[in-house]
């Protein structure tokens, strides 16, 4: 069997059993990564020399331990790629933006600290749409990232390079972060799997924010099981961040079963109203049909708000951006404008050389909603239906377990359709974003592929802190339809 072949926790169980070594599964993905990435451009920072020191040290700890009856993660020696929004130390992290080519953190990200505690060997950095604002990975300063599917289409975004990357075998796991849907859609299109955890499951501390009250960083993988071992992993609450939660919680892993025997699972029904494209609609229903005859009752109900999700989701991110963004000045760290003439100018110059078209029209819209005579009219409206939705999903899992639905309207768009009408890719977010509102978990996963052969996704939302019904749900689907 091909090393790329594995999944993330069938390459950990070969290495801990001697079959291969670390370094050569390093190698082995650093080899497609130099194949390969010319054409698709997941990378934008690949750390070789890092990586390969990491596999001598982890693969010195695994000879000493043989024998001593050390138990070694799941994750032990699996190559990994992060999203180039969480800080790693002493490794470049751009968020994709010119105003931060340069920047090099002094210190790692909690998620980061705990992958290397684990013993993950990080390969490198992925690419993005710049500073997570987007939804096809086209707004990076470092090139345009492609479908591995079909490299005339998007892979979806904000975390599109670390979908590419699982898609097209040059990491066994990644990270991405989910604001308004940025792992689960990238997942979707590139036909992996995706979780965006409940708000506070995982530490943000080390995430470059974008919208703080949504921001939430998440796995990307080849199946649900190396999802919930890389969840087992980088869940739990951190002193650095005080949005995390403490919930002590046995092995998401042990989720992993086929049973969904009296699962209650609701429908929306506005969720298959105009706009979604048939097959994709078809392919959605007929996963509900694969969960119905394991045993769950599927139902079809009315959610309500649908709507009114996306004003209000791009009037509050939009409005956290700009908040979070005034710290790139030029002073600082990360680029600063050659010529300028005094303090006021040299921001001015740093600000407009260093930041692209679409993070200047949602800190010009962020600003805007937040400026006096405003803030009522949109910001705080947009409050009040945040707190509306949210309540319509509380009502919604009184009755129902989990809820499924599309990802996205349609599959994969070509590359060059979207930018040139932000509104039009703004919709895209119709079925994602709510999830990010109420701070709920959710997961992508394929259930099929279009006339032209682009993977579909499936999503499955769940109670806070009830990743473990996800899991197991997305677990039974995707062994039924092996």
């Amino acid at each position: 069997m091909n090393i790329l072949d594995y999944s993330a926790l069938e390459l950990s169980k070969e290495i801990k059993a001697g079959r291969i070594s670390v370094a050569e599964a390093t190698k082995t993905v650093l080899n497609r990564i130099a194949d390969t990435d010319k054409e698709i451009n997941a990378y934008i920072t690949v750390a070789g020399e890092r990586a390969f020191k990491t596999a001598e040290a982890l693969q010195k700890k695994l000879e000493e331990s043989r024998g001593k009856g050390h138990e070694l993660s799941p994750l032990f020696g699996v190559p990994f790629a992060i999203k180039d929004n969480i800080c790693v130390k002493d490794m470049k992290t751009t968020c994709a933006s010119k105003i931060l080519e340069n920047f090099i953190p002094t210190y790692d990200a909690t998620v980061i600290e705990k992958l290397e505690k684990a013993g993950a060997v990080i390969v490198g950095k992925t690419n993005m749409d710049e500073f997570a604002m987007g939804s096809t990975s086209e707004t990076s300063a470092f090139g345009i990232t492609k479908n591995p599917a079909d490299k005339d289409c998007v892979p979806g975004g904000s975390s599109g390079g670390s979908a590419a990357a699982i898609a097209a075998n040059m990491a066994f796991g990644a990270l991405g972060s989910d604001t308004g849907g940025s792992i689960r859609q990238p997942a979707s299109y590139c036909g992996v799997v995706g979780l965006k955890p409940t708000y506070g499951r995982v530490s943000r501390y080390g995430l470059i924010a974008y919208g703080s009250s949504l921001d939430q960083i998440g796995p990307i993988g080849k199946n649900v099981e190396d999802i919930a071992g890389i969840l087992d992993c980088i869940a739990g609450a951190d002193s650095k961040d005080a949005t995390s939660y403490d919930m002590a919680e046995d092995s998401f892993l042990n989720s992993c079963v086929s049973d969904v025997q009296g699962l209650k699972i609701g429908i929306p029904k506005g969720y298959f109203a105009e706009g979604i494209d048939s097959k994709v609609k078809e392919s959605i229903l007929a996963a509900a049909k694969v969960l119905e005859e394991k045993g769950a009752i599927i139902e079809e109900f009315d959610l309500g708000f649908e709507e009114y999700a996306i004003p209000a989701y791009y009037t509050i991110a939009s409005a956290e951006a700009s908040s979070n963004l005034e710290r790139f000045d030029g002073i600082k760290y990360g680029y600063r404008t050659k010529e300028f003439n005094g303090l006021h100018n040299m921001y001015k110059k740093t600000r407009s050389e260093g930041f692209g078209p679409e993070v200047k029209r949602r800190i010009m819209l962020g600003s805007f909603v937040l400026s006096s005579g405003y803030y009522d009219a949109y910001y705080l409206k947009a409050l009040k239906v945040r707190a509306l939705i949210k309540e319509a999903f509380d009502r919604a899992f009184e009755k129902y377990d989990v809820i499924l639905g599309p990802v996205a309207p349609t599959t994969a768009p070509k590359i060059g359709t979207s930018l040139t009408d932000p509104l039009k890719m703004y919709l895209g977010d119709i079925y994602t974003i709510s999830a990010n509102l109420c701070g709920i978990p959710a997961i992508s996963l394929p259930c099929g592929r279009d006339e032209s052969g682009m993977p579909i996704g499936l999503q499955l939302m769940g109670k806070m802190f009830d990743e473990k019904t996800l899991i197991r749900t997305a677990y039974t689907f995707e062994k039924a339809r092996v």
